[in-house]
């Protein structure tokens, strides 16, 4: 994937949280959605940016890292609501 898809990929995951909040989506609902689209930005700033794709090893540990966090946050967010 080259930047400039990785750019245009980032692009429409940001317009999709943006779509999520103005969708009229409340509490939990809206909180999952945009935590799925930022653990996919993440992921993509991750590997294509940072250059981890480069090192699978490291990148398996910050995956599995923000797979963590990531799941804490979706709980909480659930609990929440």
């Amino acid at each position: 994937m080259s930047v400039t898809s990785a750019w245009a990929l980032l692009v429409a995951l940001s317009a999709g949280s943006t779509l999520a909040a103005v969708s009229g989506l409340t509490g939990p609902v809206l909180a999952l959605t945009v935590l799925a689209l930022a653990w996919g930005k993440a992921q993509l700033i991750l590997n294509r940016y940072l250059g981890l794709a480069q090192a699978p090893a490291i990148a398996r540990g910050f995956a599995l890292a923000l797979a963590i966090f990531m799941a804490v946050l979706a709980t909480l967010a659930a609990a929440a609501g």
